[in-house]
């Protein structure tokens, strides 16, 4: 990782193209007639967050693989419920409305005529691209994104901060230990422990049946976290109920690989890149094609203004 030692934002950025996706309307096209709406308002939400924030390293972290089979093997409902079509020899496809896939080609050349730094490590998903950068950054962090697992990033020490959008990217909830604690009474390190006990239904993950979020954040705060509660199963005189007790012992197999499934790597082999956030277009000649053929208009040239200031 190449750059200052500045801010380091780091953007979920499927997550931000689905919600771009979905909140501006697909009447948004090129010349052409193709839908350019996610394409236009991803734009639209990076030179918000520049605009903002005033990040010094910039980086669209990418899903090389979105259900990377590691994470299968341990647990085989994972994302199961959004597979569209198996492959044997590569990942397979994701569930994404018509009109969005031929807009994430489009997406990656006007990132990298930008000069924005895009990465996205074969058998990883983003989140894992987000966690080994996160952990390797000198400086503070920005994490963009609307995928909740990447609370457990939260770290204060560290200046390591999750900017969740609630409406577009103008209002966004800056997540903090603060904020965790006051919500789910965990801080980012728990949010793991919290986060496999209650289950995730949109990511196929069951959690331990019968505890939902309110038990999984009393049973932390009396045991410490999940090895100490998974102790307190086997010890007659430990403050859990009958069928709290039962449960969980049931679940010893789930609660034994969930760990590795929920937490976000850490050692992602990463590409040598500049996160330096561009003051001017790497390739002005190819981006100015790639605006005329997809005709992004106004975005491009906020978005470039914005850089450039």
């Amino acid at each position: 990782m190449r750059g200052v030692t500045g801010r380091l934002m780091l953007l979920d950025t499927a997550s931000l193209y689905f919600r771009a996706y979905f909140g501006v309307p697909d009447s948004v096209k090129a010349p052409d007639g193709t839908p350019v709406n996610a394409v236009r308002g991803l734009l639209d939400f990076i030179d918000r967050l520049v605009r903002d924030h005033r990040p010094d390293e910039l980086v669209a972290c990418m899903d090389a693989d979105w259900r990377p089979q590691w994470r299968v093997d341990l647990i085989p409902s994972y994302k199961a419920h959004r597979v569209a079509e198996e492959h044997e020899a590569g990942p397979d496809e994701e569930e994404v409305p018509d009109t969005l896939s031929p807009q994430v080609p489009v997406i990656e050349a006007v990132l990298d005529a930008l000069g924005i730094a895009r990465v996205g490590v074969e058998g990883y998903e983003a989140d894992d691209v987000i966690g080994t950068f996160t952990g390797r950054a000198k400086g503070p962090v920005d994490i963009v994104t609307g995928d909740r697992d990447l609370y457990q990033l939260v770290d204060d020490a560290r200046g390591v901060r999750v900017l969740y959008p609630l409406k577009g990217v103008g209002t966004l909830q800056l997540t903090d230990e603060a904020w965790l604690r006051e919500k789910y009474a965990v801080d980012g390190r728990g949010y793991v422990d919290l986060a496999l006990l209650r289950g995730d239904p949109s990511d196929g993950l069951p959690g331990v049946p019968g505890i939902g979020e309110k038990t999984a954040a009393k049973l932390l705060a009396e045991f410490g976290d999940l090895a100490g509660i998974m102790a307190a199963v086997d010890d007659p005189k430990a403050k859990l109920t009958p069928s709290q007790r039962k449960r969980l012992d049931e679940s010893r197999a789930y609660v034994a690989v969930a760990p590795t499934v929920v937490r976000v790597a850490g050692d992602v082999p990463l590409p040598d890149v500049d996160t330096t956030l561009p003051r001017a277009p790497r390739d002005p000649a190819g981006l100015d094609e790639l605006a005329m053929r997809w005709g992004l208009g106004g975005s491009l040239q906020r978005l470039l203004a914005t850089l450039g200031a």
